[in-house]
């Protein structure tokens, strides 16, 4: 696992549908649920008539610490939903969660601190269930 950017970041062998299911079902077993999804190969081919690999984001939220959340700082909803991205990369695919440390307005809130490393590791423990099926 890998900290890239504003995410946390693995590749896996596996096709994209399996990593895809792979990744609902650590998402969920850590109490996120799927709040959107964006096809954005299939929005790039609708809007721009443009060929891309397959890409997904999925919206996922945990209603407990999303409230939480909330309720110590509303300005955390531009935040929300943590997106997870799904990405072929032609021989592997990459699996990307929103790190919520990876925001200053995050780490430099003492309320909001507890919540986003709950939120980390939730994410890391799920991006590591979908790297130890593979």
């Amino acid at each position: 696992m890998e900290r890239e950017g504003l995410g946390i970041h693995i590749t896996t062998v596996l096709d994209f549908a399996e990593a895809e299911r792979r990744t609902r079902e650590a998402l969920a077993a850590e109490g996120f649920g799927i709040l959107t999804e964006i096809d954005v190969a299939a929005t790039m081919r609708a809007k721009l008539g443009i060929e891309m690999p397959p890409y997904k984001i999925l919206g996922a939220c945990n209603p407990p610490l999303a409230h939480q959340a909330l309720t110590i700082w509303g300005g955390f909803g531009v935040l929300m939903p943590c997106n997870v991205v799904i990405q072929d990369l032609g021989d592997r695919r990459a699996i990307t969660a929103f790190d919520p440390l990876g925001i200053a307005e995050v780490r430099d809130n003492a309320g909001i601190l507890p919540i986003a490393n709950e939120v980390q590791a939730r994410l890391e423990r799920a991006l590591a269930n979908v790297e130890q099926q593979a």
